[in-house]
C-alpha cells in the first residue's frame, strides 16, 4: 500500500538521508522479515530522487538462474527501454545497467537480492566486480541491496571478504515500536481503548504491512475477522508465502521448529528432541535462519554476580502472527475457504504469550517507563535459573540488572479481568527462589493490560505498576 501514511522509521530515514551529503557513491544493505517495510522505507527515502528498482523472482519450482536473469533483463527493458541484451551472464547485464547510471543522483535498488543471487554462485562476485569497476564511479549513485533472508545476506554479503569495507550503511528493520503502532488508528486513536488495540496487536505485532489494514472504525474482532477468517484475507495465505518464499524446499522443517515454540520458549535440546534432529549442524543453522529473519529470538540468561551472559539460552517465537496462524487460522482453513467463519474464535489461550511478546519487543519503552537510563543497565532479558542440588528453578518474564545492584523483576500478566492479589504470591515465590548476591536490591514490577484490583494497589508490594496503554504513548 504505497499510498498509506508512512509512520516511524525516522532514525533509519535520517541515516539514509545523511548519505546524500557524501561526495562518493554509497552501497547500502537493508534487511528484515517480509512485510516489515523495507520497500516502503526505500520509497520514502527515494522521494524526489531518480529511483530504479529491480526485484528477484520468488523461488518457485520453475525458478532457475536463467529465469532470474531473464526476468532482470525484462525489467531493464520495461524500466529503461534497453533492448537486445542477452540474459546469459550477470557480468554483461550489470555492465549494460551501469551505462544507464553513470551521472547524476540515482538510487538503484536490487530488492530481494537473496532471490536474485541464490541460484547462481557467480552472481555476487560479478556484482562486486561491477561495483568496483562501474557503479561506484558515479559519486552520486546509491545502490541498495535489500532482502528478507537476513542470514543469506549476512553470510554472502556482510561477512563476505568480497564486499568487506564496501558498504556505507547496514540497516536491519524490526517491528515498529508500540507508540508508532498506535498511529495506525489515526484520528480514532484516543477513543479506542488500549485493550482493543492490544487484541489487534496480539495478532499483527508491530508489522507495518499488517497494521496498514486496520480500519479504525471497526472493532478489533471485526478487523481480525476480515484479516484472518475471511477468504482472501491478508493473513490467511501469509504463512505459506513466508515459508515458501524464504525457506523453499526446507519450509516443512522450519515449520516444525515454529510449531514447537507455539506454547512457550524451548531449549535447543527440547527442540531437537521434538523434531528428531541432532542438536548441532543443520538444526542450529535452521534456528539461526529463523533468528536472523526476525521470527524467533534467542534469549540468554546471565550470571547475576558477574553480570555476564551465560551459555544457557532458550528460543522464543517472537512473531505474534505466526503463533496466531498456527493456533487459530490453520485449523480453520477449510471453513475459511468456504466463508463459513462468521465470528473469529476466542483466542484467550495465547493472549499471555502474545502480550509478553509485545512487551519484550518494546524493552526500550519499558526502560523509559521504569526511569532506567540505558547506560545504567548491566544486563536485561527474560531470566531463567535451572534447578540444581543447591537451588530451585526460577523463571522471570523479564529482568533488568543495573549498575546500582538493583534487579527489576517484571511480571508481564494478561488477564481478561482486573488482576487480583494472587499475582503478589506468584512474584514473591520467584523472588524467594532467585539466587542473588546479598548486596542486591529487588524491585518487583507488574505490567498489565486490563487493570488491577484496588487490593493490589493497596498492598504497596510492586515498585511500579505499568498499564499497557503507557507503552502506546510516547
Amino acid at each position: 500500500m504505497d499510498n498509506a501514511p508512512f509512520y516511524g522509521r525516522r532514525e533509519e530515514l535520517n541515516r539514509l538521508k545523511a548519505l546524500l551529503n557524501k561526495t562518493t557513491s554509497s552501497l547500502i544493505v537493508i534487511k528484515g522479515r517480509r512485510r516489515i517495510g523495507k520497500s516502503r522505507l526505500i520509497l520514502e527515502f527515494g522521494s524526489g530522487i531518480k529511483t530504479i528498482t529491480f526485484t528477484g523472482l520468488p523461488p518457485e519450482k520453475e525458478t532457475t538462474d536463467q529465469t532470474q536473469r531473464e526476468y532482470f533483463v525484462q525489467q531493464m527493458q520495461r524500466l529503461l527501454g534497453i533492448t537486445g541484451i542477452k540474459a546469459d551472464d550477470w557480468g554483461d547485464i550489470f555492465w549494460h545497467l551501469s551505462k544507464e547510471v553513470t551521472q547524476g543522483r540515482v538510487l538503484l535498488v536490487l530488492d530481494e537480492i537473496n532471490w536474485m543471487g541464490s541460484f547462481d554462485h557467480t552472481f555476487l562476485g560479478k556484482l562486486k566486480s561491477a561495483w568496483d569497476l562501474y557503479f561506484k564511479n558515479n559519486p552520486q549513485l546509491l545502490l541498495i541491496l535489500s532482502g528478507s533472508v537476513s542470514s543469506w545476506i549476512d553470510e554472502n554479503i556482510l561477512s563476505s571478504t568480497g564486499f568487506m569495507g564496501r558498504t556505507s550503511l547496514e540497516l536491519t528493520l524490526d517491528e515498529l515500536p508500540l507508540p508508532v503502532c498506535n498511529l495506525f488508528w489515526r484520528n480514532r486513536a484516543e477513543f479506542v481503548s488500549p485493550y482493543e488495540k492490544f487484541k489487534i496487536l496480539s495478532v499483527t505485532g508491530g508489522v507495518p504491512r499488517y497494521l496498514e489494514e486496520i480500519d479504525p472504525d471497526l472493532s478489533a474482532e471485526k478487523n481480525i475477522q476480515n484479516l484472518a477468517f475471511r477468504k482472501g484475507g491478508l493473513l490467511v495465505e501469509e504463512f505459506d508465502r513466508i515459508f515458501s518464499d524464504l525457506f523453499s524446499k526446507r519450509s516443512q522443517r522450519y515449520k516444525q521448529i515454529v510449531e514447537r515454540l507455539i506454547d512457550g520458549s524451548a531449549s535447543l535440546d527440547q527442540i531437537a528432541k521434538t523434531i528428531k534432529l541432532e542438536k548441532g549442524g543443520v538444526l542450529s543453522d535452521y534456528l539461526e535462519d529463523l533468528v536472523e529473519t526476525g521470527y524467533v529470538t534467542r534469549d540468554y540468561t546471565w550470571n547475576i554476580k558477574k553480570g555476564r551472559e551465560s551459555n544457557l539460552c532458550t528460543f522464543r517465537l517472537k512473531d505474534n502472527y505466526l503463533r496466531f496462524y498456527l493456533k487459530y487460522i490453520e485449523p480453520q482453513l477449510n471453513q475459511i475457504e468456504k466463508n463459513r467463519i462468521k465470528h473469529p474464535p476466542a483466542w484467550a489461550t495465547i493472549m499471555g504469550l502474545q502480550f509478553e511478546n509485545l512487551v519484550l519487543n518494546n524493552f526500550h519503552r519499558m526502560h523509559a517507563l521504569l526511569g532506567i537510563e540505558p547506560s545504567e543497565i548491566i544486563y536485561d532479558n527474560p531470566y531463567f535459573q535451572r534447578k540444581t542440588t543447591t537451588q530451585s528453578a526460577c523463571q522471570i518474564d523479564y529482568m533488568v540488572q543495573t549498575e546500582f545492584n538493583t534487579l527489576y523483576i517484571c511480571e508481564v500478566k494478561f488477564s481478561k479481568e482486573p488482576i487480583g492479589t494472587d499475582v503478589i504470591s506468584e512474584v514473591k515465590q520467584k523472588m524467594t527462589r532467585l539466587v542473588k548476591p546479598k548486596n542486591f536490591s529487588i524491585r518487583p514490577v507488574l505490567i498489565h493490560v486490563n487493570g488491577v484490583t484496588d487490593a493490589v494497589y493497596e498492598s504497596d508490594f510492586f515498585s511500579k505498576i505499568i498499564d499497557f496503554g503507557q507503552f502506546l504513548n510516547e
